[in-house]
């Protein structure tokens, strides 16, 4: 009797043991992003969070919030991540430069010319990039593009004449400035404040990508031009939590290391036929598509965008000059 005893409550113990190891297992991360699900950042978010579940046996789970359904902005994400607020996010970097001014970097004006030069890039600047997630409790896991930026707008914008007070948003500090020393009356702000601010009439185009425009559905909003200046090829970023990362096991870290090279894969990937489609969808919805630009127009942007790479370089000092003189050797 005893021994039935001790086996059945030796039994109980070790289902017990079982259920709550198998409860403590599991991971369930919410995953921020301000973009639409059907933005190069959501497709690579999703394959992230899809490859993760499978590598993982299920025992991480992403719940993926789209659109800035979960309450944060991109410029909120760093701090939130950092903290632990959030566990991870999806980030557009050059709306958290002014923590770091490094993550200005891929969107500088006119530096790449191309999917493989952004790609050069950000394989040159990962390293220091890294550096800098975990001086903020933060794992860096990878990037995915922006395809190139150009201006949205109601009618043509293809001379400096074009963009003398125009109203036009931009992302972040370096868009802002070489826009307004070109002429335009520009503003940084967030994507989420950008088509209520298109409704109200508080500005009137924007410094985004076609692909931007196209997930957001610019026509319905009054815009019927885009112009392409290619003005640069911006990163976001998917970061997480360092503790909430370091607090799994070695296989679960290496399936969020094998999701996160899956997602990067399919975003710099989806690259090559990506603005083809956009170009497409846009001119089906009566979107203008001036393709190329004048390039005396080119010129004076490229010297408008001339006082962001001082000022750039004044901030992030030595690393920042490191970054570009490799960058330009291997181009």
């Amino acid at each position: 009797m005893i021994k039935k005893t001790l086996f059945w409550l030796s039994s109980i113990v070790t289902i017990l043991s079982f259920a709550f190891h198998g409860f403590a297992a599991d991971v369930k991360w919410d995953m921020a992003n301000e973009y639409q699900e059907s933005s190069i950042h959501g497709e690579g978010q999703k394959v992230f969070s899809s490859v993760l579940a499978d590598k993982s046996g299920g025992s991480i789970v992403i719940t993926n919030h789209f659109g800035g359904s979960i309450g944060y902005k991109s410029k909120e994400h760093f701090d939130a991540v950092g903290d632990g607020a959030l566990p991870i996010a999806n980030t557009s970097m050059g709306q958290v430069a002014g923590i770091e001014p490094i993550f200005l970097l891929s969107s500088l004006p006119f530096l790449v010319g191309s999917a493989e030069e952004a790609k050069l890039l950000w394989e040159v600047a990962k390293p220091h990039y890294e550096k800098v997630f975990d001086k903020h409790n933060q794992v860096l896991l990878y990037a995915s593009p922006w395809p190139p930026a150009g201006i949205w707008s109601k009618k043509p914008v293809l001379s400096s004449g074009d963009l003398s007070g125009l109203k036009i948003r931009a992302w972040d500090a370096s868009g802002t400035s070489t826009l307004k020393t070109a002429g335009a009356a520009a503003v940084q702000m967030s994507w989420a404040d950008v088509v209520p601010q298109l409704s109200a009439g508080g500005i009137e185009a924007v410094l985004t990508s076609a692909e931007g425009g196209v997930n957001a559905k610019f026509w319905e909003v009054g815009l019927t031009h885009f112009n392409a200046i290619n003005y640069s090829m911006s990163l976001n970023m998917t970061h997480v939590n360092k503790d909430a990362y370091n607090s799994l096991s070695s296989d679960q870290k290496a399936a969020v290391q094998a999701a996160s090279q899956a997602a990067s894969d399919a975003a710099w990937g989806a690259l090559a036929t990506r603005v083809s489609g956009n170009f497409k969808d846009m001119r089906a919805n009566g979107i203008t598509v001036a393709e190329t630009v004048p390039s005396n127009f080119l010129g004076d942007l490229n010297s408008a965008g001339s006082n962001v790479y001082s000022d750039w370089l004044a901030k992030v000092g030595s690393t920042g000059q490191d970054i570009l003189d490799a960058y330009n050797s291997k181009k």
